[in-house]
């Protein structure tokens, strides 16, 4: 495993559309039809990451509060499968429900929408406004595995708070770490 730092773009950057299967419902999915009305969380994450599955735990927290003041989630594994069978679609569902996800976990197979957005590691997180712009990337917090900080969400949900009381966000934003996404050769 790679400790990869994101990418962090600019700020206003527009989300793009893109239509992925949701390894949860079984369907494929667009971006504007399970967008929020108030904003939008998109994660890159996997199945096996330790960074991942530090965070899962607070992520799911985070998705069931906001979701009902329109800020939906939605989760992308972009990771070679081939490669990293552990996180195939399939693995996907199993992970999801064993986790409860109430978001959708999106397979992007051919990872064009990871290099559309310059994710670059698991976690990679992005939060749009209600006009799809991005006004949060980075990380969660400054939980990292076996660094005994508490895990609370804080940057994120300091993010989404500013957002849905239409506030600036003028606190740093920090780039997420975690492992690198499994590219493809």
């Amino acid at each position: 495993m790679a400790r990869t730092n994101s990418n962090m773009i600019p700020l206003g950057s527009k989300a793009k559309d893109f239509k992925l299967f949701d390894t949860v419902s079984k369907s494929t999915v667009s971006f504007n039809e399970i967008n929020g009305t108030v904003g939008t969380i998109i994660l890159f994450i996997c199945n096996h990451c330790p960074y991942v599955i530090h965070i899962n735990p607070i992520l799911i927290k985070i998705s069931k509060k906001y979701k009902n003041l329109g800020v939906n989630t939605i989760a992308i594994s972009s990771n070679d499968v081939d490669k990293y069978p552990e996180d195939s679609p399939l693995k996907m569902n199993k992970h999801a429900k064993a986790n409860k996800y109430d978001f959708p976990y999106l397979y992007d197979e051919t990872q064009e929408i990871a290099r559309i957005y310059d994710a670059a590691c698991t976690p990679d997180i992005y939060l749009y406004n209600s006009n799809n712009l991005l006004v949060y990337r980075g990380q969660i917090d400054d939980s990292r595995p076996g660094n005994n900080e508490p895990l609370t969400g804080g940057d994120l949900i300091h993010a989404i708070e500013c957002l849905i009381n239409k506030v600036e966000n003028t606190k740093t934003q920090k780039p997420s770490i975690g492992c690198n996404i499994k590219w493809k050769n």
